[in-house]
């Protein structure tokens, strides 16, 4: 069986991990670091030294390139070539060549003629649809004009655009 408690309880804790991490104390206190400014201290003045006098290079003495004597090549005796005995080639006694199984005589069977169909009974005639007639018509509706309300004089209007003066 699973237990499913698990992520109930690593779930809240990975929100208060993220939530501290991403906290923005540890960058002000950085910040607040970077602005305060320090007291300058006076360098220290370092005492002047002495120089030295320089030292003429010496002058290591040129030595002759070694020179190699040439060592002699030698000479390798050369070695009589064996002869080999010829091998006859072993001649292989000639295989008949396989043949193929004659195919089994398939019977060729007459064309069958399709199946005439019996002749299909004809269907009647649509009768013709009577000729559509014209419906009278009605006469248009009409509205009250609400384009501009009008609101009587006794009751105050919320239309901005009224003069009207609210009690």
């Amino acid at each position: 069986m699973a237990d499913h408690r698990l992520p109930t309880f690593v779930f809240p804790l990975v929100l208060l991990t993220f939530s501290l991490m991403s906290s923005k104390t540890l960058v002000q206190g950085a910040r607040c670091l970077l602005e305060t400014s320090l007291p300058e201290l006076p360098k220290p003045e370092l005492p002047h030294l002495p120089s030295f006098p320089t030292l003429p290079k010496p002058e290591l003495p040129q030595l002759p390139k070694p020179e190699l004597p040439p060592l002699p090549k030698p000479e390798l005796p050369q070695l009589p070539k064996p002869e080999l005995p010829s091998i006859p080639k072993p001649e292989l006694p000639s295989l008949p060549k396989p043949e193929l199984p004659p195919l089994p005589h398939v019977p060729t069977l007459p064309k069958p003629e399709g199946h005439k169909l019996a002749e299909l009974p004809t269907l009647p005639e649509r009768p013709p649809l009577p000729k559509k007639e014209e419906l009278p018509s009605l006469p248009k509706p009409e509205f009250p004009n609400c384009l501009n309300p009008h609101c009587p004089p006794s009751q105050p209007s919320l239309n901005p655009k009224d003069k009207t003066i609210l009690p």
